[in-house]
């Protein structure tokens, strides 16, 4: 953290002027939400004039969504306030508005979070990132080094919090810059860092790497996980997701989003050198100052791997022995991925590291400081509110406007393409997870109405909240880079327009139209 604040001298400017932007819109929200929602209660509405319960939860959604979006409190404290005001209005019972905060999804997130907090504190997360940047291959030449960094980041963030790789790549992006600066001065020749091409190339693919690396798995970024869950609660006739068709589609969309950010940003910011002097030291010495492994590292890496492996396994049952096998139904009973979540992050717990002293992996407050508690309580109110928009009938209701306002019968193809527009759009302006939650019960609604499958939506949104590319306050990965100075707004606009393009017509609707229907049967 001390890497983040040191660097943020040469953005003061920017880091106001969005500050003042914040305020207006925190300000806009707190009245502007109200308001609406007010509005929404007392004005009678065509279809819900025999429903109470549905016109009153609208009204609270309207809320909820100007809050949401807005931010003028923080989010998890608007996600609890939404199903807290549905009991309040009469919608639900206590009972019916707070079961979804016990969702088995939550869990699973719950126990990739103790993973990720052990791999960070025991420092098996930087032996990753080190070893991949210490290859053979890499060496000092810039395209390689500029791969290695992305490779890094992305890997990284498919497991652990992309906020945590993004500022764990950051001064390691800063050294090698710094590196490019002094040979480049040795032979007689200054450069700004803040102009310099190579630079903004580097900080904007430490950024958009640990993105994009979040499509991977479930717990690689929320959207994914809260799309599975609403799969689960709303449409549970449908196909269900494991976390092993997860990682099908989402390796193969990692890949291509990767690819295409290489070579984007590789031809919009390429390096005047061919060589760095001293790119090798540099991450040698990272490498060296780790040390040997410690026996922290190993029973982390043992939790992971039990994880992992419980998580793939069901796919892995299900190809030799068919979807519908006794040994898989049995294996799900007892195994979920939630329970396979809890295993390896509660490992932590029990694998002792110093017997005599009763040391174990991880200590309880560390884990404790590692769960995003505020991740799990958006993710409990987003589930809550979703649910409740079906239970009152409010999601027919919403259907049936939304496929009028398609023109009635509209291709999927249209339909996936406007949800992945919109959520992207919405991305780059609040939290994803926000929007993922906002938006997840509007796309099964209305996908049901249509007569489609939910399931290829709710991918397609998930996929497209991670190409949230365009500003500093679209992600956290964004908003550290851009504090280093080096990354021209003007640049990070035009990079994230063209990304997001090509993201979308070219990996995301294609992803999912081929890949994801196939492997689901949908």
């Amino acid at each position: 953290m001390n890497d983040l604040k040191n660097t943020q001298g040469p953005s003061t400017a920017a880091t106001s002027a969005e500050s003042k932007f914040d305020r207006r819109r925190h300000f806009f929200g707190a009245i502007c939400g109200p308001i609406c929602a007010l509005l929404v209660y007392f004005t009678p509405i065509a279809g819900l004039a025999d429903n109470p319960e549905a016109h009153k939860l609208l009204a609270i959604v309207t809320f909820v969504a100007f809050w949401w979006i807005t931010e003028p409190v923080p989010i998890p404290v608007t996600s609890v306030l939404g199903p807290t005001l549905c009991v309040l209005f009469g919608v639900v019972s206590a009972k019916d508005a707070y079961s979804a905060f016990a969702n088995p999804m939550i869990f699973l997130f719950m126990g990739g979070f103790l993973i990720a907090k052990g791999m960070m504190v025991n420092g098996l997360d930087k032996r990753i990132a080190y070893g991949i940047m210490s290859m053979k291959w890499v060496g000092d030449r810039p395209r390689r080094i500029f791969l290695a960094i992305g490779l890094a980041c992305m890997i990284c963030s498919g497991w652990i919090s992309n906020t945590a790789t993004a500022a764990m790549m950051f001064p390691i992006a800063l050294g090698l810059l710094e590196a490019i600066r002094e040979m480049m001065a040795a032979n007689g020749k200054e450069i700004n860092l803040k102009t310099y091409k190579y630079s903004t190339g580097l900080m904007l693919m430490t950024a958009y790497a640990c993105s994009i690396g979040g499509v991977l798995t479930p717990i690689g970024t929320p959207p994914n996980i809260i799309m599975m869950g609403f799969i689960r609660d709303l449409a549970p006739d449908s196909p269900q997701i494991t976390f092993f068709d997860w990682m099908l589609w989402g390796g193969v969309a990692m890949i291509l989003y990767f690819i295409m950010t290489y070579f984007v940003l590789m031809k919009m910011f390429p390096s005047d050198v061919k060589h760095i002097d001293g790119a090798r030291e540099f991450i040698r010495s990272k490498v060296d100052g780790l040390g040997k492994w410690t026996t922290a590292q190993v029973n982390t890496l043992i939790a992971f791997c039990v994880a992992v492996t419980l998580w793939i396994l069901p796919g892995v049952l299900s190809m030799v022995f068919g979807h519908d096998a006794e040994i898989l139904k049995t294996y799900n009973k007892y195994c979920p991925e939630s329970i396979a979540a809890m295993v390896g992050g509660l490992l932590l717990f029990l694998i002792p590291t110093d017997i005599k002293k009763g040391k174990t992996t991880m200590r309880w407050r560390e884990g404790v400081a590692g769960i995003e508690w505020g991740t799990l309580l958006l993710f409990g109110g987003g589930l809550a509110i979703g649910g409740m928009v079906f239970s009152t009938g409010l999601s027919d209701w919403i259907g049936d406007n939304l496929k009028n306002a398609m023109g009635g019968n509209p291709s999927e193809l249209v339909f996936l393409v406007m949800f992945s527009v919109t959520s992207l759009l919405l991305s780059e302006l609040t939290s994803n997870t926000a929007v993922a939650n906002l938006m997840g019960p509007i796309a099964v609604a209305t996908a049901v109405s249509l007569g489609f499958s939910p399931i290829p939506v709710c991918v397609v949104m998930a996929l497209s909240t991670s190409l949230a590319f365009m500003l500093p306050v679209s992600t956290p990965p964004n908003a550290i880079v851009y504090a280093s100075g080096y990354i021209p707004i003007t640049k990070m606009i035009k990079a994230g327009i063209i990304l997001d393009i090509i993201g979308i017509a070219v990996v995301t609707i294609p992803v999912v139209m081929l890949l994801v229907k196939w492997i689901m049967g949908v």
